[in-house]
């Protein structure tokens, strides 16, 4: 593509790689901070509707508030995809379809046919296309899986139990698109259920799961603010419990093996400030995806984002209620809740 497309030493360019920014929100700051602080990369624009997202910008960085014109205009390395989730199809669409590779905000998509497609595209280019699962680069879940047993060893992982729980007013900023279930694709299962589905996944070995019970709560207005999520597949049992009315936030993971021992990691240990914890794990989003440059492309959105896609949309219509179609769970109990306004 580029003269930075170049691999020089073990894998890494001779040159800084050219990152785009489509989104200036909330989680921007997060991704910015990481490619100044890393040497293989090096922003050079970015993209918000806003002109007050982009005004800190101007003079320094080529800005744009359409994302079509910054591909045409910008010779990109790479783009993060930050913008709201309902217009991530598109954007992904249009960048795979400029030969330039993509980071993007979980979820990949609002529904598993549009992740599908992302696929397709990333395939039929040979464009990388990652989904940003940043607790995968948290330092004390990495801790969490070096402690767990080698496969093939005689004590295996048993189960696994992931919290995310806070609440969400505190979360987002300006970014009110959260509670909007139209834009994001629905509430605390479409926007924290990627991350902690991804989790288990993880922990599990990677092997596929499905759902098998859901138990949800929605406000007066229809939006799951609390659900409980239990998975099940060859790896292992998985519980999901997401909460986006909790009084404070804990973020956490539970493995128990089948010889009775448990293993646990405090996702926010060590780093008691807001967010503390995302400075550390966007780097290594920016680290995993200049790593993925130049291997096959849909291999990741696959079995990472497309996988995530799927479980929040069986949850969806495990449970009956508002949200997004998708395949039926094979579990037997399968509830919804309503609280009063």
């Amino acid at each position: 593509m580029t003269p930075s497309d170049a691999p020089a030493g073990a894998g890494r360019p001779a040159a800084p790689l050219r990152l785009g920014i489509a989104g200036l929100g909330m989680i921007s700051r997060f991704y910015l901070a990481a490619a100044e602080r890393l040497p293989e990369w090096e922003t050079v624009a970015v993209c918000d509707l806003r002109e007050e997202a982009l005004a800190p910008f101007r003079g320094r960085l080529a800005c744009h508030t359409d994302h079509r014109a910054l591909l045409a205009a910008e010779p990109l390395d790479a783009l993060v995809v930050a913008v709201p989730n309902h217009a991530h199809a598109e954007v992904c669409a249009d960048a795979l379809r400029a030969g330039v590779p993509v980071c993007v905000e979980k979820p990949l998509a609002l529904r598993p046919e549009e992740g599908r497609r992302l696929a397709a595209l990333s395939r039929e280019h040979g464009v990388p296309l990652l989904t940003a699962f940043h607790r995968r680069h948290n330092d004390r879940v990495l801790e969490l899986l070096r402690r767990l047993p080698p496969p093939g060893a005689p004590v295996r992982v048993e189960s696994v139990r992931v919290r995310y729980l806070e609440r969400i007013e505190e979360h987002i900023g300006d970014d009110t698109w959260y509670l909007d279930p139209v834009r994001c694709g629905g509430g605390c299962v479409a926007d924290n259920g990627p991350n902690a589905f991804d989790l288990v996944r993880l922990l599990l070995g990677g092997a596929a799961s499905e759902v098998v019970a859901v138990d949800v709560t929605r406000d007066g207005a229809g939006t799951d603010r609390q659900a409980v999520i239990e998975l099940a597949g060859p790896g292992g049992r998985g519980r999901v419990e997401l909460d986006w009315s909790y009084p404070g936030e804990v973020k956490d993971v539970l493995v128990r093996l089948d010889d009775g021992t448990e293993l646990s990691a405090d996702m926010l240990g060590g780093r008691p400030g807001f967010k503390e914890s995302l400075w550390h794990e966007y780097e290594g989003v920016l680290r995993e995806f200049a790593d993925l440059r130049g291997r096959p492309g849909p291999d990741r959105a696959v079995e990472g984002g497309l996988a995530a896609l799927e479980l929040v949309a069986a949850v969806y219509a495990a449970e009956a209620g508002p949200g997004l179609p998708g395949p039926r769970a094979s579990g037997s109990h399968l509830t919804s809740r309503t609280e009063s306004p």
